[in-house]
């Protein structure tokens, strides 16, 4: 039986140790608690994610090794770059934050349900009210290609889920998000755990030590304040292929 401890509800800051998280499953360090601000903000700094399925108590993790990108090294497949330099899309940020976050939510080929539960998307709508959750958006027209979301705390961010409707959707949001990021000066996107898909664009994993580390100093910076809408930088899809 597997036993981990179960949050204070009055005391949304307080967290085990992420060295105490098990190996198998691997990360899993809490349950309960709730999805205020003030914890999801506290995990965050922590290097620690909410994730559960339905029917389960809230789940807290804090895998290792991490999976990361840094914003200066992305890698962009010979493929990939020659859609880019022909690709016609618009980017933008914080233009349609619940579109992404309920297009993040819909259940994916040979899945019957999604871990982005109504509880899960209102609690990032939340954060985002805050102007700490943010949405990069690919508009193919005015249509939504692809995009991504997570969460922003000093210079550090902390990616969620992305998707695409569109070949090559998700990728493209997440590159133009990656030179935003470099350009702001925040060196590390967390992108959680490992696949293969993250792996042809850069991503690299570090352990669990090294990770938290980076996260204490990066979230304990002066980041970029309030929404992205005018702050993000106007980027055609051709400037994302080097």
């Amino acid at each position: 039986m597997i036993r981990i401890p179960f949050l204070d509800s009055q005391q949304p800051e307080a967290f085990p140790p992420v060295n105490e998280a098990l190996s198998e499953p691997d990360g899993l360090l809490a349950a309960g608690g709730d999805l205020s601000p003030a914890r999801l903000l506290a995990a965050y700094r922590l290097g620690i994610f909410p994730w559960y399925s339905r029917g389960q108590p809230i789940l807290w993790w804090s895998p290792d090794p991490r999976t990361v990108f840094d914003t200066a090294h992305m890698h962009v497949p010979r493929r990939l770059a020659r859609f880019l330099r022909t690709c016609d899309w618009t980017l933008a940020a914080d233009t349609a934050f619940e579109t992404v976050v309920r297009a993040c939510a819909a259940p994916r080929a040979g899945q019957r349900g999604t871990w982005l539960d109504p509880d899960m998307r209102k609690a990032y709508q939340r954060l985002h009210e805050l102007g700490h959750a943010h949405s990069i958006e690919a508009w193919d027209g005015d249509a939504l290609a692809g995009g991504i979301y997570g969460v922003s705390i000093g210079r550090m961010f902390f990616g969620e889920s992305m998707f695409s409707a569109a070949d090559n959707g998700s990728k493209v949001a997440l590159l133009a998000l990656a030179r935003a990021l470099c350009g702001w000066d925040y060196p590390l996107l967390d992108a959680q755990v490992a696949s293969p898909h993250l792996f042809t664009l850069g991503a690299r994993e570090i352990g669990r030590s090294d990770f938290s580390a980076r996260v204490a100093a990066l979230t304990a910076q002066r980041g970029l304040e309030g929404p992205w809408r005018d702050a993000f930088p106007r980027l055609a899809p051709a400037e994302l292929a080097t």
